[in-house]
């Protein structure tokens, strides 16, 4: 497996990543696109999953997300969904120019928000051939329900009147804290688990940035990535849940995948949003090539 860094571009941002190529490739070989979830970037554990695919015969492009990371686009750390989504199909297109990757064979990776991306790009491009969507973002809307009658969500909709105005009066934009240590202070991802991670991973990946636009929030109120597993089928959906999932809540999850047509599988993992990066690692990431290898 050798990784090289690369760049394309999608609509104005210069998207940069990596590219793994398997050992030993012989001729065309399938492909893998990937990007990580709310805020995050490449190096907070994508590396080892792309390499984990490489060593399985896949080429895996991996890439930061528009606006994160090394990518370019502005306004810095702003997470746009559609933006987001459009930046996975000009990877899909960019995989395509290289030599090496059959353009034929390529599938779709995604966690968390970028877990539901992969849920609608997946429905609106046959390119894709296989599509795995891991503790995937449903329901922005259903999400910010159960969020309403908490402080801090009130206090986050005053955040968001205020900011509306400052933009269109164009003086900037405000800013919020992705996770915060004290359940008391609002923030993008509440939540210890949310904060232990990216603290955590935040030590080797220095690029990420802990604040997002307050417009990101706004955003992510409108995301519903679930409306579209209907139209999926017949592009083959692994679809991995984890049990105790607060943030991607669980719920919504099961019940998007029983929406899906086949063919379809459901991996349940014990734990929380953020172990299949960790301490199952192996359990993720192996149901992740099982299913590549039996459709690419």
């Amino acid at each position: 497996m050798s990784r090289t860094n690369v760049t394309f571009w999608s609509e104005g941002d210069q998207l940069r990543g990596w590219f793994y190529k398997p050992r030993a490739a012989v001729g065309l070989y399938p492909a893998i696109v990937m990007a990580h979830g709310f805020s995050a970037v490449k190096e907070q554990y994508l590396d080892q999953y792309a390499q984990k695919f490489a060593d399985h015969g896949f080429g895996v492009l991996v890439f930061d997300h528009g606006c994160f990371g090394e990518s370019g686009g502005e306004p810095r750390f702003e997470v746009d969904p559609e933006r987001q989504r459009r930046g996975y199909k000009d990877a899909i297109s960019f995989i395509q120019t290289m030599d090496g990757p059959n353009p034929e064979r390529i599938g779709i990776w995604g966690t968390s928000y970028s877990g539901g991306h992969v849920l609608a790009v997946a429905a609106e491009d046959r390119r894709v051939r296989a599509v795995v969507s891991q503790v995937p973002t449903i329901s922005g809307s259903k999400v910010a329900v159960r969020r309403s009658k908490t402080p801090q969500a009130a206090y986050l909709r005053e955040q968001l009147a205020s900011d509306r105005a400052v933009r269109v009066l164009g003086k900037g934009r405000g800013y919020v804290n992705v996770v915060a240590s004290d359940p008391e202070v609002p923030c993008a991802l509440p939540g210890a688990d949310s904060f232990e991670y990216f603290t955590k991973s935040s030590e080797f990946a220095t690029n990420w940035n802990p604040k997002v636009t307050v417009r990101s929030l706004e955003l992510a109120r409108a995301n519903e990535p679930g409306a579209y597993v209907r139209l999926i089928s017949p592009t083959p959906l692994l679809m991995l849940v984890a049990e105790e999932d607060h943030l991607t809540p669980t719920d919504l999850a099961l019940d998007a995948f029983d929406r899906a047509g086949e063919p379809k599988a459901l991996e349940v993992l014990p734990g929380g949003h953020f172990e299949p990066y960790t301490t199952l690692f192996e359990q993720s990431s192996s149901a992740a090539v099982g299913w590549f290898v039996k459709h690419l």
